[in-house]
């Protein structure tokens, strides 16, 4: 393949056109944290209160719905995929870019419980189609969908800091090889894994080391059968538990589409509602089960002790409601509150007899992530780039095919269509004729 002339074409141009995007996802990830810093920390605090007060949520969560709203029913693209349809890389085009620049710059800085991560993937492929079309490259329908994956992939990898995070997340949500990928992929990482345990129970046991990459850094305690035991009870529980959030996001999908601009009005009244009643049942602030979590996930790895049970409870049931309510109705990525919601519940279960914080938590958000995006491969790179803790990678294996195999064999829920044209009113009833 190397030695076609347009395949190395289009390898240089992926990579110049590389560049700009980049630099436009790293503006955009700066602008969107910045707007969420001023409207829940900053502006507070500006008007004397430690952190936002209780009620803060209900108005800005409700111009958050009527602005998602009327894009999803107006703008070209309709902002784009519906997130409780997991991610997309596929059906990005330039007329849908700025719908998906609007409702992600005023729904996410708002409090709506996504990521970036979605809209990122969504810019950076429309970025790169457009910049094609401007210097007048010639494109068929396989160099466009090139394009569009070189470009979501600059973009992604500008969120998560790291390129094999990025080509990796693209390769499997793109669904490159087809399900023949999985068939392979699946055996071969719950196989690493489990020879990880082997290996690692052996060493512990014998003291006998064998070669390895290991340069010396300090490490945590080293793994024991309690946290295995628990990794395989815990992670098909929450593994169960987000894939249902997922399908309650469905049917908010299918109960939006009805009335597009009220029902997401509605959809994004019903978070604010969530998040209220978090901030008034814990005296924390609302912005804890609003926005994506990435924040307060960090905060919660450094200070766990500074979460009550009842507050880790309370934010496990309101931003899981806010999180099922935001799939169905408002556009994001659904990876970062995945994330908090497992790291939430792993630090819940923690003083669980034998288990301990660090592998309660690798568990835990290898579970949700792998439920919410059904990748393993990148679930697993994702988490143990977070951990930062090689150590736990076995646990984190186990946990993410132990999620993939429970939410396969689940239910799935209504369909949702990937991506689709903006509506002129009403959606049709099932089985009506278009006038």
């Amino acid at each position: 393949m190397l030695n076609r002339p347009e395949y190395r074409k289009a390898l240089v141009f992926c990579g110049l056109i590389g560049v700009p995007v980049a630099l436009i996802a790293f503006w955009f990830l700066a602008a969107v944290n910045k707007l969420e810093r001023l409207v829940w920390q900053e502006w507070p605090q500006d008007l004397g209160w430690q952190h936002a007060p209780w009620w803060w949520g209900l108005p800005l969560l409700t111009v958050a719905g009527l602005v998602v709203g009327v894009v999803a029913a107006r703008f070209p693209g309709r902002g784009g995929h519906v997130p409780a349809g997991g991610l997309h890389a596929g059906g990005i085009t330039k007329a849908a870019l700025p719908g998906v620049v609007v409702a992600a710059m005023v729904g996410l800085p708002l409090g709506v419980v996504l990521g970036p991560e979605a809209p990122l993937i969504a810019l950076g492929g429309s970025l790169a189609l457009l910049f094609a079309s401007l210097v007048r490259a010639p494109q068929t329908e396989a160099s466009a969908g090139l394009l569009a994956a070189a470009g979501s992939a600059a973009s992604i990898s500008a969120l998560f800091g790291n390129p094999v995070v990025g080509a990796v997340l693209l390769m499997e949500v793109a669904g490159v090889g087809g399900p023949q990928l999985f068939a392979v992929m699946l055996p071969a990482l719950l196989a690493s894994g489990v020879g990880d345990l082997i290996f690692t129970g052996f060493v512990h046991w014998t003291g006998f080391e064998t070669g390895s990459l290991d340069i010396g850094l300090p490490k945590p305690p080293p793994l024991d059968w309690p946290d295995v035991l628990w990794v395989l009870v815990l992670a098909p529980v929450i593994a169960f538990a987000v894939h249902w959030i997922f399908v309650g996001g469905r049917f908010t999908a299918g109960f939006v589409t009805t009335h597009t601009v009220r029902n997401t009005t509605l959809c994004g009244i019903g978070v604010a509602v969530c998040v209220t009643l978090y901030a008034v049942s814990t005296g924390r602030s609302p912005a804890e089960a609003a926005l994506s979590g990435e924040a307060t996930l960090s905060e919660l790895a450094k200070d766990p002790h500074a979460w009550p049970v009842g507050a880790l409870i309370a934010v496990l049931a309101f931003k899981s409601l806010a999180y099922g309510l935001c799939l169905g109705s408002m556009r994001g990525g659904p990876i970062f509150p995945s994330l908090f919601l497992g790291g939430a519940a792993g630090a819940l279960l923690a003083p669980l007899p034998g288990l301990g914080l660090v592998p309660a938590m690798a568990a835990g958000m290898a579970a949700s992530v792998t439920a919410a995006l059904k990748v393993p491969v990148s679930s697993v790179v994702l988490v143990v780039l977070l951990l930062g803790n090689v150590d736990t990678v076995a646990l984190v294996v186990l946990a993410a095919v132990l999620a993939f195999v429970v939410v396969e064999m689940l239910p799935q829920g209504p369909e949702i269509p990937p991506f689709s044209a903006p509506e002129s009113g009403r959606a049709r009833r099932p089985g009506s004729k278009r006038p």
